[in-house]
């Protein structure tokens, strides 16, 4: 990742810590651009749909005219409030207009967004795009962080993600060890395999060093707590997939 970025260095509660690279306002605006030009348009094709069958309609209808109103207030009001939250909980951070601008939103703990952050984030909308989103850009100027009203109420931030890697992709190679790990579920606790999966979520996203020092750090840490000798130990990222694997087959993830 380029030295270009801001970085936000993330100290999780295993002592490890996650770096990731701050969005900056022109991306954000980028996307914020190309999400607006999709509710554009759909926005339109609504508007012409409606002007098309709404008075023929009416001829065998009399309530036509009062239902299609009624849609039509229904729909801008989701377009307008759920359009980024519904998105960004489904597509792990990312609207349309994020992902072509390849950056999304992480919680500021570094992990993916909940519901809930999905949400709050979005229910200060209204305020942050006062003044043709003034209100967000001076929040966003302010805050070291370069976070908007919305993001501070949710604890929230928007960083890159420069290779658009997919939360399907956590898991690159064939499980190899995950039959010599032992009861993984009860030496690895909650917040540790989250943090594994953070990792595993991030890595092509990661400065090649940095992603190797993480994973070196992650994988000593959860090779100590399985007592596995480093004769028979696998590359550290093949460990923390095998781990992760085995903790989901453990059925005792409580994420």
């Amino acid at each position: 990742m380029s030295d270009l970025y801001e970085k936000l260095d993330v100290q999780t509660p295993e002592q490890i810590s996650l770096e990731f690279s701050l969005a900056g306002i022109g991306s954000r605006a980028l996307a914020l651009l190309y999400d607006s030009l999709i509710q554009l348009v759909l926005g339109l094709l609504i508007g012409f749909a409606i002007a098309y069958y709404g008075e023929s309609l009416q001829h065998y209808w009399v309530w036509a005219s009062n239902w299609m109103k009624a849609a039509v207030i229904f729909f801008f009001f989701c377009m307008y409030w759920g359009y980024f939250a519904l998105f960004e909980i489904l597509w792990h951070g990312q609207t349309p207009g994020k992902r072509h601008a390849q950056i999304r939103v992480i919680s500021i703990s570094g992990r993916p967004i909940t519901v809930f952050e999905g949400v709050g984030r979005n229910f200060l909308r209204a305020i942050d795009s006062l003044f043709f989103y003034g209100i967000a850009v001076l929040a966003a100027a302010i805050d070291t962080q370069h976070r908007r009203l919305g993001d501070m109420v949710a604890g929230t931030v928007v960083i890159h993600d420069a290779h658009g890697i997919a939360d399907t992709l956590w898991y690159a190679n064939e499980s190899r060890a995950a039959n010599k790990l032992g009861d993984v579920a009860t030496a690895v606790s909650v917040s540790e395999f989250q943090l594994i999966e953070t990792f595993l979520a991030r890595r092509l996203d990661l400065d090649p060093e940095i992603r190797q020092r993480q994973a070196q750090a992650i994988a000593d840490r959860v090779a100590e707590k399985l007592k596995l000798k480093a004769a028979s130990r696998p590359p550290n990222e093949d460990l923390l997939e095998d781990v992760a694997r085995s903790y989901r087959d453990g059925a005792r993830c409580r994420q």
